[in-house]
């Protein structure tokens, strides 16, 4: 059972996410949230599987709440709520260690699934929204030791790295570079663990601040 923290300075809001995923066999909303200082302290009592986060609320921010959940060290995931006015903060989530973001206007079936992929300890990484919001906002983020984690890479593990920020799945990877999928799963689990990161969005965070994908290209 995955249970699900929502929070949102909207009530509607909040109150239609609960309706859908506990209508799911294997969700179950532990609580909701009306600002960040809220979901803070909800997470900390509650230690949720995922936490559905808005960007914007009162009191504090989602932003600043999802960096304080996630330092906290515990299991729990964050998944971004926004809209295309506010990328520059998604990009910041992800550099704080969110897990991915969703559009608060997607289909409410791509929440569902976006619950069990984040949960399930993947990252939400769309090829066609994340990996543009990543790379028009990762020339703006310092590098810090970026390009060193990358130097631990194989020559393999770093084109695999590359076809992960380029929004490739495993199934997508292995055919790319002619290789069983078990293989490239593989190849994914060791490249986040020389980065020393918790999933395939910090992993693709890496890759455009070492300079290893340039911001817009592809």
């Amino acid at each position: 059972m995955i249970s699900i923290v929502v929070a949102d300075d909207q009530m509607m809001v909040r109150q239609s996410f609960r309706a859908v995923l506990d209508a799911q066999a294997d969700m179950r909303v532990a609580g909701e949230a009306e600002n960040g200082l809220a979901a803070i302290e909800l997470c900390a009592r509650q230690a949720p599987d995922v936490v559905l986060m808005d960007v914007r609320m009162p009191e504090l921010d989602g932003l600043e709440a999802a960096r304080r959940i996630l330092a906290a060290g515990g299991a729990t995931r964050v998944l971004m709520l926004t809209t295309f006015d506010i990328d520059e903060y998604v990009y910041g989530a992800l550099r704080a260690g969110a897990s991915g973001f969703l559009l608060k206007d997607a289909p409410l079936d791509d929440l569902v699934t976006a619950v069990r992929v984040v949960a399930a300890g993947n990252a939400l990484f769309a090829p066609t929204v994340t990996r543009r919001l990543i790379g028009q906002f990762a020339t703006r983020a310092p590098l810090g030791d970026a390009g060193k984690r990358l130097a631990e890479l194989t020559a393999r593990e770093t084109e695999v790295l590359r076809l992960v920020a380029s929004g490739l799945s495993n199934v997508e990877i292995a055919a790319e570079l002619v290789i069983a999928e078990q293989t490239a799963k593989t190849h994914v689990s060791r490249v986040l663990t020389k980065l020393g990161v918790r999933d395939r969005a910090q992993a693709v965070v890496t890759a455009y601040e070492s300079g290893l994908v340039v911001p817009g290209a592809g």
